[in-house]
Formats: structure tokens, sequence, C-alpha cells
């Protein structure tokens, strides 16, 4: 699999998750079940995207980001609860991994990286990035069904 056919994966996924973002009214993005919003996953699916970068790419963060959404729904007090704001973030997420990957070499896709959360390549963390847009995204739409 080459650089090219990863990052048009990627995209594609991507893509509808942008769109589903966009198409949020703004009182969903307070819809939760538990103690997770709407607003909350969309700006972790960001934050994770950004920290992959770092940890498997060596793309540091830009400077003043701050992850709130990391160790959990629970942990953080403060409220997404802006929709231009949120896309705006995965789309700076979102630019930041595909320069990523485009400057990667061809060879290094499947050499293991050491992270904190385990030893695993260049290409499984595009995949685990992907699962994880996927679980959010599925979260999002059972709270838009679902919750009051």
């Amino acid at each position: 699999m080459n650089t090219e056919t990863i990052i048009a994966m990627w995209e594609s996924l991507q893509g509808r998750f942008h769109k589903l973002v966009k198409e949020l009214p703004q009182q969903s993005l307070s819809l939760s079940i538990g103690p997770a919003s709407v607003g909350h996953m969309v700006r972790h699916s960001a934050e994770v995207e950004f920290v992959y970068a770092e940890w498997v790419f060596g793309v540091p963060k830009p400077a003043d980001l701050e992850y709130h959404t990391l160790r959990g729904p629970g942990n953080s007090a403060v409220e997404f609860n802006n929709v231009d704001e949120l896309v705006a973030l995965l789309e700076a997420s979102n630019a930041m991994i595909i320069a990523a990957m485009k400057a990667l070499p061809e060879e290094d896709w499947n050499k293991e990286v050491k992270t904190p959360r385990g030893i695993f390549s260049p290409l499984d963390a595009i995949s685990q990035l992907m699962y994880h847009t996927g679980i959010h995204a599925g979260q999002i739409s059972l709270m838009q069904k679902h919750a009051q």
C-alpha cells in the first residue's frame, strides 16, 4: 500500500465525518448519553489526531492548543458548543495528519514507533485513527437519535 492510497482512504472517511460535523445543528452539541456530549466527541476526535501526529509522525501540536478531552468526558470542565470552532479544529488536525503522511517516506509506513500508548507503525496509527473516528461518528448519531 502506498502513501497516495492511504491518504485517499483517510480523506474518504474524514470527508464523511467532517460533513456530519458541519451539518450539526448548534443545539445538538450539548446532547449526551452519559457524560460525553456531541461537542465533546467532536473535540476529542480532533485532539486525538493531534496526539497521534505528535507521537507517531513527530509533528508537534499547535502551541496554543490545550487538550481538554484526553482523560475522558468526566474530567473536562469545558463545554464544546461552537460548531464553527469545532470544524476549524477538525480541519486543522486533519491538515496536520495529511501533511505528516505526505512527509513520511514510503519505506517508513511499517516501521514501528514507540508511543505512550504502545508500539505500532504509522500504518497502524492511521488505521486506529480511522477506527476511532468511526466509533465517535456512530456515538454522535446515536446521541442525535436518542438523547434529550
